[in-house]
């Protein structure tokens, strides 16, 4: 991660459990659309527990242009009860897209304390890098 990255991960989110407790895992499909401000909208699933829940996302957030499609999976921790899951998420990412060719990495938070760390694949042309208000709703 450069060190912009780096600065914008630990200014932008509260600071991460010391030893956080992976609970479960996720997957979201989401379409970026950017310039100066941003906006998304997508859904998702969360395995928590042996069962696959469904669920909404979206945002708004600042920093970056152009239209991208992300497809991100990754691990959640410190989900203790599955009401805790669905909320309002603070986000740090960066990441950059060109035709096929992209990726990034997104950590979210929630005030719960639930975190959910994605490593995404971009298409589309974008570059992104800035902080997001995500919403996850369940269907």
């Amino acid at each position: 991660m450069s060190g912009a990255g780096a600065f914008l991960a630990v200014g932008a989110l509260p600071a991460f459990a010391q030893h956080p407790v992976k609970s479960g895992t996720v997957s979201i499909e989401q379409l970026q659309v950017a310039f100066i401000g941003s906006g998304g909208a997508g859904e998702g699933t969360l395995h928590f527990r042996g069962k696959s829940y469904r669920f909404s996302v979206g945002g708004l957030g600042v920093g970056g242009f152009g239209i991208s499609k992300m497809e991100a999976t990754g691990d959640v921790y410190d989900l203790h009860e599955l009401s805790r899951f669905p909320g309002a998420y603070g986000a740090a990412r960066y990441g950059a897209a060109l035709g096929d060719k992209g990726g990034g990495e997104l950590w979210l938070q929630n005030p719960h304390g639930v975190m959910m760390s994605l490593k995404a694949k971009r298409q589309g042309l974008a570059v992104s890098l800035g902080a997001d208000a995500m919403i996850v709703e369940f269907k």
